[in-house]
């Protein structure tokens, strides 16, 4: 399990991490290369990183968290004791729901900019378009 990877694929717990670290880097507006500079590595490694292929070191998710100016504890918000002891003990894997995207990202770090009247129309919007996909389904 050198590489975090289990029998069934990288330990959910690297993928929360590795998730955490995309959704801040894309919030603040870095690429994988820029990160990969910051920390003197290649943005190939920051991309196993992000997929939980391979394990963050205590080390570098320190030079991460301070590259990003947040408390380590940041990359495990959203984990829950209980659900980290489950699946250390074989249980269900997390379930994170929809994860966030590049696109979702965006459009969070955009909508303040709009007006209070624009951001009710681009929600109006994104509400029927899930209502549309969501029958699309079904």
């Amino acid at each position: 399990m050198a590489r975090g990877k289990g029998e069934d694929g990288p330990h959910p717990v690297d993928r929360h991490v590795g998730r955490r670290v995309c959704e801040k880097r894309l919030a603040l507006g870095y690429n994988q290369s820029d990160l990969g500079r910051a920390l003197g590595l290649t943005f190939q490694q920051i991309q196993k990183y992000e997929k939980g292929a391979n394990r963050i070191s205590a080390s570098k998710l320190w030079d991460i968290a301070r590259f990003f100016k947040v408390d380590i504890g940041y990359f495990f918000e959203g984990l829950d004791g209980v659900q980290a002891a489950g699946v250390a003990e074989g249980g269900a894997s997390f379930d994170h729901g929809h994860p966030a995207t590049r696109y979702t990202i965006e459009i969070g770090r955009l909508a303040p900019q709009l007006s209070t009247r624009r951001q009710k129309l681009a929600l109006e919007l994104v509400r029927e378009m899930a209502d549309e996909a969501g029958t699309d389904e079904a």
